[in-house]
């Protein structure tokens, strides 16, 4: 096995070729190595034979290969937990919202899915030992939901400078899932500009995919699309270890008889895309209930929290 230092050196890529690559993103060795032959067909007009090769020798100079379970926890133990404000929630997700994963929030309309996308983007900003990432959040609105000013005092209470918080933000507003989609792979260009992006928000991340898809004949479609969003996304986590949290809408099951008839849209592919899957439902006086339907390697749960002009607190 050769390693190559630099992305010209790659078997197939000359001078011409790694500019192209390096102006569709791919300007490191792991954006390489994750990607498909495809891909590298459409951006750098190679051949698949030639993209299979240039694929190859990237993963042969990452050493991509199997990895003992102690490696693996290493590299566990270098993850980062962002704090959602309360114990008990971040109790169930087993220390807060996981960087390198998706974890999906969805329920009913005021079940609190967008005040703990707008507690994250605070708590982001936080130390280390304080359960934050020491970075900064970028939200990705498709529904209006942003409102600075609960930035603001999320950031007094947590006892940071309201202006700095705010500076340390980046939201924008989506109008079609095609936008969305746009909007997500241009946050690669943000983390190259030095940004020290360690949260994407995506609020909520079915809405327009609902909204540009009707119908069953369109199905289809849509889950091919959503499909190589969730590519995208989890894509940005793993290779630049940060974590996504995404909200999404619920529907009603007519066939269900017994017990909550609510389910999350998005289908099998959100499903199995998604690492941590909590559903969030109101409670009694005003509380919140969190319960943890899916996640690798942890038992079912359930959590108590309430929404406050300071945040997401515990019972």
């Amino acid at each position: 096995m050769v390693k190559v230092e630099s992305i010209e050196k790659l078997p197939g890529v000359g001078a011409a070729t790694a500019e192209k690559l390096i102006a569709a993103g791919f300007d490191s060795f792991i954006s390489i190595a994750v990607s498909s032959p495809g891909e590298m067909v459409n951006v750098a007009g190679v051949t698949e034979t030639t993209a299979r090769k240039i694929i190859a020798s990237a993963r042969d100079s990452l050493e991509m290969g199997f990895e003992t379970g102690e490696e693996l926890l290493k590299k566990r133990d270098e993850t980062i937990k962002i704090t959602t404000g309360s114990k008990a929630l971040d109790g169930i997700l087993g220390g807060g919202v996981e960087t390198g994963a998706i974890t999906e929030m969805y329920g009913a309309y005021g079940s609190g899915k967008t005040s703990i996308a707008h507690q994250l983007s605070v708590t982001v900003q936080l130390p280390f030992d304080q359960g934050g990432a020491e970075g900064i959040a970028v939200w990705v609105d498709s529904e209006g939901t942003i409102r600075p000013e609960y930035l603001a005092d999320l950031a007094k209470a947590k006892k940071l400078d309201p202006q700095e918080a705010l500076k340390n933000f980046r939201g924008v507003r989506s109008f079609n899932s095609d936008h969305q989609m746009l909007l997500t792979e241009n946050i690669g260009d943000l983390i190259k500009q030095g940004l020290p992006i360690r949260l994407i928000i995506m609020d909520s991340l079915m809405g327009h995919f609902r909204s540009d898809f009707s119908g069953r004949g369109q199905l289809a479609d849509r889950q091919q699309k959503l499909n190589r969003h969730l590519h995208t996304l989890l894509k940005l986590a793993q290779t630049h270890k940060l974590a996504v949290y995404v909200t999404n809408q619920v529907m009603s099951k007519p066939d269900t008889f017994f017990g909550d008839p609510t389910e999350a849209i998005g289908g099998h592919v959100l499903a199995h895309a998604s690492t941590y899957r909590v559903y969030l439902r109101r409670g009694k006086k005003g509380t919140r209930v969190a319960k943890l339907v899916d996640a690798p390697a942890m038992p079912d749960a359930e959590a108590l929290f309430v929404v406050t002009s300071e945040g997401i607190k515990d019972v």
